[in-house]
């Protein structure tokens, strides 16, 4: 039984030691428990600091360790896929190098998939714990705005860390869209899941590269990358505004047939100008962001592309 371990890694030099060292003590443990034997997939995402030299000196050590490293930063979705599809296991984990997903819960996930009722053994937390309170506070509010515009479900709270048969990896993969949500994809293709909570982890060293923009940008690709709700809201707001302008047009002509005094009202006239305006180019932005997402999805660009791997990375191989 292989069970891959796939970590996306971004300026991650300072966590990947201390990941590898924990790693490898739970891999002994499950080896001897499990009879299970790892490979260790680390993902560099184009990193600026010494991340692909770590991985070339724990691959120089351990043989269980590969790498891939990307020509450039292509983001945290494009190394999961990549990871993904490198990998060999029979079950698949995803965790973050910054110990923030704790490796001590993959026994007891795997146990979960042993028992032939589960497909995939996934992580939320249950707090938000060192988390500033407006990030938190916008984080619920994207999973209820989400959960109720799309017919895929996704949990509060989830993680990318998750153990999954291979079965469920294949699936994943067969989703080779260019724009993708993780979260999304793993609800989507279905398969048993079991749900595993665990306390807020602070990371282990180095800064989060997840600033309050990128998490936004981050938010309205799960929305519109699973929901076609926001083109049905823009259709009901622009009838309500023609249903809205057809009554003003009859108070308007009402009120200069009975009254005169036609030049009266301007600034009320201007304030309707530029809400119906304002919400014209709103309309115009959602379409806007449907038809980008459409026109990067049909030029076939590729999701990723890898500079070297462990095999021919001629550094590692001298």
């Amino acid at each position: 039984m292989l069970i891959s371990l796939v970590v996306p890694c971004y300026n991650e030099e300072e966590s990947m030691p201390l990941f590898y060292a924990e790693a490898s003590r739970v891999a002994a443990q499950m080896k001897e428990s499990h009879g299970a034997e790892f490979e260790f997939i680390f993902v560099d995402d184009g990193s600026r600091d010494g991340t692909l030299r770590v991985a070339r000196e724990l691959h120089a050590k351990d043989e269980r360790v590969r790498y891939i490293s990307f020509a450039r930063n292509f983001g945290k979705e494009s190394a999961i896929y990549a990871g993904l599809q490198a990998s060999k296991g029979d079950y698949v984990a995803m965790l973050d190098a910054d110990l923030q997903d704790p490796p001590a819960l993959l026994p007891e996930m795997l146990d979960t998939l042993l028992t032939g009722e589960y497909d995939c053994a996934a992580t939320r937390r249950t707090t938000r714990q060192g988390e500033p309170p407006i990030r938190s506070f916008f984080a619920r509010l994207f999973y209820r705005i989400i959960n109720k515009m799309s017919d895929t479900e996704i949990v509060d709270g989830a993680r990318d860390y998750r153990l999954m048969c291979r079965s469920m990896v294949d699936a994943v993969l067969s989703m080779g869209e260019y724009n993708r949500f993780s979260k999304g994809i793993f609800s989507w293709v279905g398969f048993r899941t079991k749900w595993f909570e665990y306390v807020n982890v602070e990371r282990v060293a180095g800064e989060t590269k997840w600033n309050f923009w990128k998490l936004f940008l981050y938010s309205i690709e799960g929305i519109v990358g699973f929901t076609t709700a926001p083109l049905a809201l823009a259709a009901l707001v622009g009838l309500a505004f023609c249903m809205l302008a057809f009554v003003m047009i009859l108070v308007v002509v009402v009120r200069a047939v009975l009254f005169g005094d036609p030049t009266s009202g301007w600034p009320s006239l201007v304030c309707i100008i530029l809400l119906c305006s304002g919400v014209q180019l709103f309309c115009t932005g959602i379409v806007g962001e449907y038809l980008a997402k459409t026109y990067l999805e049909v030029k076939h660009r590729p999701i990723y592309i890898a500079r070297v791997t462990e095999q021919n990375d001629p550094a590692a191989n001298r």
